[in-house]
C-alpha cells in the first residue's frame, strides 16, 4: 500500500465517521482527534471569543476573507478530522475535489479551551497543526484567561512561543496574519 492508498482509506474512514456522527445534537462541537470522537457543548464566553476573532479577521482582511468556524479540515496524522473554532485560510485557498479545505492552506488556527478538550488542544492537535505546518496556532483559554501563540513550525513542533494574559494585545504583525488581535474584551469563563 502507498502513502497515497494510505490516505485515501484514512479519508474514507474519516467520511465514514463523519457522517454517522451527522445528527450530534445541535450547539457541539464535534471533532475526530486520533480516530477519537469528541464532542463537547459550546458556552457562552467560547462563542464570545471566537467572534472577536473572526471579527478581528474580517475587520483586517474585509468581509470576503476565507475564515471558518466548526468546519471539518483534514490534518496529518491518523483519523485527524478536525472543526477548528477558527482557521484563516490564503485568499487564494480553493477546495479539494471532496469539496473540503486543504490544510496546506490554512494560516491561522486559533482554538477557544473547552474544558472537556483542552489537552486535545495542548497536545494532539498543536502536534498535528505544527506537522501541517500552520503558521500561527492560538489557543485562547477562558478559565485561565491567557492566550498562547505558537509560531514557526519545523520537523513537526513549534519554535516560537508566547503567552499573554487577557487584556493585553497578541501582536501577529511580523506573521502571515498581520494584525494585532486585542483581548480586552476576551470572557473568562
Amino acid at each position: 500500500m502507498t502513502v497515497v492508498d494510505d490516505r485515501i482509506e484514512m479519508a474514507d474512514s474519516l467520511d465514514l465517521l463523519f457522517e454517522q456522527l451527522e445528527s450530534a445534537p445541535e450547539g457541539y462541537h464535534v471533532e475526530i482527534v486520533g480516530g477519537t470522537i469528541h464532542m463537547s457543548p459550546q458556552r457562552d464566553a467560547h462563542w464570545q471569543i471566537i467572534r472577536r476573532i473572526v471579527r478581528a479577521l474580517e475587520d483586517a482582511f474585509g468581509m470576503d476573507v476565507k475564515v471558518t468556524s466548526d468546519v471539518r479540515i483534514d490534518f496529518p496524522g491518523h483519523l485527524n478530522g478536525f472543526a477548528p473554532d477558527v482557521a484563516k485560510l490564503r485568499a487564494e485557498a480553493v477546495k479539494d475535489a471532496r469539496g473540503r479545505w486543504r490544510y496546506q492552506d490554512v494560516e491561522l488556527i486559533a482554538e477557544v479551551i473547552s474544558e472537556g478538550t483542552a489537552a486535545n488542544d495542548y497536545g494532539p492537535k498543536k502536534a498535528a497543526y505544527a506537522a501541517a505546518e500552520v503558521p500561527v496556532y492560538l489557543i485562547a483559554d477562558p478559565y485561565t484567561g491567557v492566550c498562547h501563540v505558537f509560531t514557526y513550525p519545523k520537523d513537526g513542533e513549534y519554535h516560537g512561543t508566547v503567552t499573554l494574559d487577557f487584556g493585553y494585545p497578541v501582536d501577529l504583525t511580523g506573521t502571515v496574519i498581520g494584525l494585532t488581535l486585542e483581548t480586552g474584551d476576551f470572557p473568562r469563563d
